[in-house]
């Protein structure tokens, strides 16, 4: 099997995690103004209660999966063996996680209320558990992903301007969602026979997989913690209200990470290999690629979204979310930590390295922190508190993974890849200073975003930006 290209695959993911965010940048403004906030948070507080159910079901399987599948993507019967013995894990996984489910809804007697819309979120971990999207990652199949995530997108768009147009259809919405999971499952069924055949087996070699999976969970678990326990806890001390507020910029939020986020899916398999075979050199010269490309954009992603933060929720959710707006201040302050940190440093170095069990342990004191700091500061601040625990932990996570780092990476002339995106959103600063004193919210935004990616722009060529100036001149 001839190898990708990791340009190739970083486009088609690129256009494929862009989905993710245009999408719901055209769906969300209508969900928001439809749904109000009290539906909205109702509809995120049990994403957040399933979440970690997933989270059982799903077991650090995915990262696993890629990375031990792309050893052996050349070998069919090898192949074959190792991905049936990761999908039976993730069967057993999967019916454990339905199990403690039912009983926590039937003791927990808070969620009772919720149990109806949690039973339908669930149903997305059985489709994910069947689909074993991971298995085109590890092979590098990126096309395939790319255009069955646009079809169903597109197909999710209509179904949601078709059938939600009063704020007692969330419950539609999750419908919806769960149709368009069971949709892509099956599809991935039929797909996957051209790679390997994958069936339940009894022969698991549990003494190979159980340690690496078990410090992937426990690592994914204390991330899912640190993400949702925020939700969570201001559902149970401050209402939906506040969650919907809360959600709102974390959305925001995790679009902008999903797309800086995406380059790291591409190289896991390419880094997982070159760590196998000790390669350094190409570890290096990669390493150093994915950072200028972490900072060419999502420096100005971060200066962007902060200065403009009013503005874009107000076209986004609307007035009713305007609280939202500190709240994503302080989540792009994150954005740039964890950009650096859980990332680059964690996902693209350690994972493919086989050195989770260091990452876990910092995840779990990351997110410890996160939950002690949270019942600190949620009651006197609500969401705005929860935002600032967050990025109060990535800030206590990067200065960890910093500690740690394999000595043998050695990136060279690092300062070269900050001055002049650095100074490229100074300028977007000045920008949206300036533009401050227009009147009227769609102007103002247009002038503001235009403006800054042209100075963004001519600031990173005049400075001879490198990743800039690569795409130039491949594309001249």
């Amino acid at each position: 099997m001839k190898q990708s290209s990791i340009k190739k695959n970083t486009l088609l993911n690129a256009i494929n995690t862009s989905s993710t965010i245009i999408f719901p940048l055209i769906t969300f403004p209508y969900l928001s103004r439809v749904l109000l906030p009290i539906n909205l948070g109702k509809i995120n507080f049990g994403l957040s209660i399933i979440s970690y159910f997933s989270l059982i079901a799903s077991l650090g399987i995915t990262t696993y999966a890629i990375r031990e599948c792309s050893f052996v993507r050349y070998d069919r019967e090898k192949l074959d063996s190792i991905a049936s013995q990761i999908f039976s894990i993730n069967i057993i996984t999967t019916i454990i996680a339905y199990l403690l489910l039912g009983i926590t809804l039937l003791t927990y007697k808070k969620l009772h209320g919720y149990a109806a819309l949690i039973v339908v979120h669930s149903l997305s971990i059985i489709t994910t558990t069947l689909g074993t999207d991971w298995l085109y990652s590890a092979m590098e199949d990126f096309k395939y992903i790319t255009i069955r995530t646009l079809i169903f997108k597109i197909t999710s768009l209509i179904l949601v301007f078709s059938f939600i147009h009063q704020p007692e259809d969330y419950m539609k919405y999750l419908v919806i969602t769960v149709i368009l999971s069971i949709g892509i499952s099956f599809t991935n069924i039929f797909y996957r026979k051209r790679y390997c055949k994958i069936y339940f087996t009894k022969e698991i070699y549990w003494k190979k997989h159980f340690q690496p999976i078990f410090f992937l969970f426990v690592m994914l678990l204390a991330q899912n913690i640190f993400t949702n326990v925020d939700s969570t806890m201001l559902g149970l001390m401050h209402g939906d209200r506040e969650v919907g507020i809360y959600s709102t910029a974390i959305k925001i939020y995790n679009t902008i990470e999903q797309l800086l986020a995406s380059l790291l899916w591409v190289i896991m398999p390419r880094m997982s290999y070159y760590f196998a075979e000790d390669k350094y050199g190409n570890i290096n010269q990669l390493l150093r690629k994915i950072l200028g490309f972490d900072i060419f954009l999502g420096f100005p992603c971060a200066v962007g979204v902060f200065m403009l933060s009013s503005d874009i929720i107000s076209i986004i959710a609307g007035n009713n979310f305007a609280d939202s707006s500190t709240v994503l201040q302080i989540c792009m302050i994150s954005f740039i930590l964890g950009l650096f940190g859980g990332d680059f440093l964690g996902n693209a170095i350690l994972l493919p390295s086989k050195r989770e069990k260091l990452f876990m342990v910092i995840c779990c004191i990351t997110a410890v922190v996160n939950v002690i700091t949270n019942y600190m500061l949620i009651p006197v601040l609500g969401a705005r508190g929860a935002a600032l625990t967050t990025a109060l932990c990535l800030l206590l996570m990067l200065i960890l993974l910093l500690i740690t780092v394999d000595k043998k990476i050695k990136l060279q002339n690092l300062s070269s890849l900050f001055i002049s995106p650095i100074l490229g959103c100074l300028g977007i600063f000045v920008v949206c200073m300036l533009a401050k004193n227009i009147n009227g919210l769609w102007l103002r935004f247009s002038v503001s975003t235009i403006f800054s990616g042209i100075v963004y722009f001519l600031v990173n060529y005049i400075g001879k930006n490198e990743l800039l100036l690569e795409l130039l001149n491949r594309n001249k």
